[in-house]
């Protein structure tokens, strides 16, 4: 019997160089063109902020000269920077602005961190254990549909009206995103990745950090990109609501005062912020990215 002779294995990627038969080394980017290359990224970032903060100014003066919007309850972009620069309370009125300026974001960025670490918990949880993911997503997507202003005198009842209240509720809002988005991204990783990993003897823990966690990061950063601002709506109204302090208590000062500076002075704050927000979590994605998922997303070389 003739025997069947295996089938040629592909050839491998050239390492040398043909003629001269030397080894020629695979061109990889240096950490000074890394660095290069995220300089860029986040130059680029910022700069579509800045584009999108002066969009926003212009945008904001057309509505009020077109709507003709009356003057005892509307101010343009002049009349805020008068406020906080040029008036002669101008410096009074920045350090009452940049004080709840602070505790508004810090108390968004505690509800920022919390709410991605639980969300990025439970999605594992959720992919480690398919049934807790059958039993708890749809609790938590009933939950998600109760309005957070409906919840919030029930939060500030059962936790009080401090930090611990602020983080829970900007963290609700952080949490439910993330949770949606990571999941999803860890459950859609081509099987055959996970099948090698258990072929060379890992384990699932093994596979979802070594292989799906990487693979979701460009989900978890959309995620966040949605919920930093959420998280700093989640403070406002905390500090509207519970708390007492910040720019969400600032604004509820100004409106039954009629400060009408101060609130618009509040609003812009918290747009420049968001915006703001936006651009820093793209510029930590390109860092990351090209880092560990390289070729994905936004984190792709220029």
């Amino acid at each position: 019997m003739t025997a069947i002779a295996p089938p040629p294995t592909p050839a491998a990627a050239p390492t040398a160089d043909p003629t001269t038969g030397r080894p020629v080394a695979l061109e990889q980017p240096t950490a000074g063109q890394l660095a290069v290359r995220v300089l860029v990224r986040f130059g680029r970032t910022m700069l579509n902020a800045a584009i999108a903060i002066v969009v926003a100014l212009v945008a904001w003066q057309l509505i009020i000269k077109a709507l003709d919007f009356s003057p005892y309850i509307s101010r343009g972009p002049a009349d805020v920077w008068a406020y906080m620069f040029t008036d002669a309370d101008a410096a009074a009125n920045r350090d009452l602005l940049l004080e709840a300026t602070r505790t508004t974001f810090v108390d968004a960025g505690i509800g920022l961190v919390t709410g991605t670490l639980a969300a990025l918990a439970v999605s594992m949880l959720f992919v480690l254990r398919r049934g807790v993911e059958a039993t708890f997503m749809p609790v938590a997507m009933a939950l998600r549909s109760v309005p957070l202003v409906a919840m919030t005198p029930l939060i500030a009842l059962i936790f009080g009206r401090g930090l611990l209240a602020v983080m829970v509720i900007s963290g609700i809002v952080t949490f439910f995103p993330t949770l949606v988005n990571v999941t999803q991204a860890l459950k859609s990783v081509p099987s055959h990745t996970i099948d090698l990993v258990s072929a060379y003897g890992g384990t699932r823990r093994v596979a979802l950090t070594k292989v799906q966690f990487p693979a979701s990061l460009p989900a978890l950063f959309a995620s966040l990109r949605i919920a930093a601002p959420l998280a700093l709506i989640g403070a406002l109204l905390a500090e509207w609501l519970a708390t007492g302090e910040g720019l969400g208590y600032m604004m509820l000062q100004s409106m039954s005062m009629f400060e009408i500076d101060q609130l618009w002075s509040c609003v812009a704050i918290v747009t420049v912020a968001s915006v703001v927000l936006y651009g820093i979590i793209s510029s930590i994605e390109n860092v990351v990215l090209a880092r560990y998922a390289p070729g994905r997303g936004t984190g792709s070389p220029v």
